[in-house]
């Protein structure tokens, strides 16, 4: 047989792992987000630890690379206060007349279900810098947000 034809074994033709891409820009944390993602560390150790399955444990190993970057790349920002809208706070706004109050946090602990955006995010971006009885631009339309209320979110310590 031709070695044209033949595998050398089967890995050859399995798709490649690649590394989980971590997000440009800086890593602006709250103090929770930091614990969170020390959290993660803990608990992917003891996952890694216990893996019996090798395709798991490098999986895990994987995540592990992933969140080890994050907490060393971490830059914990300064808790906002009341008088402007910052990373860390919860804002009280209204987006064409209809209320609402989000946190916004850094780009890992972003949860749109808990009303937790990331800083990054075009409403949070927007929404950075205003005071109380501000308004803004957004999607096009000009006073579309009015910050109502804003300080430190209460879990973001």
């Amino acid at each position: 047989m031709s070695v044209a034809f033949r595998r050398e074994n089967d890995d050859e033709h399995l798709e490649p792992k690649f590394e989980i891409p971590i997000a440009p820009g800086p890593n602006l944390v709250t103090p929770r987000g930091r614990r969170l993602i020390e959290a993660r560390l803990a608990d992917l150790d003891t996952q890694i630890a216990g893996a019996t399955n090798e395709d798991a444990a490098k999986a895990l190993k994987r995540d592990h690379r992933y969140w080890g970057t994050r907490l060393t790349t971490a830059e914990v920002v300064a808790m906002p206060d009341d008088a402007e809208v910052a990373i860390g706070s919860r804002v009280a706004f209204t987006l064409e007349g209809k209320h609402r109050t989000i946190d916004i946090t850094g780009g890992d602990e972003a949860d749109a279900a808990q009303n937790r955006i990331a800083f990054s995010a075009p409403l949070a971006r927007a929404l950075i810098g205003l005071a109380p009885g501000e308004t803004a631009d957004f999607a096009g339309r000009p006073d579309a947000i009015e910050v109502l209320e804003t300080g430190p979110a209460p879990d973001a310590d």
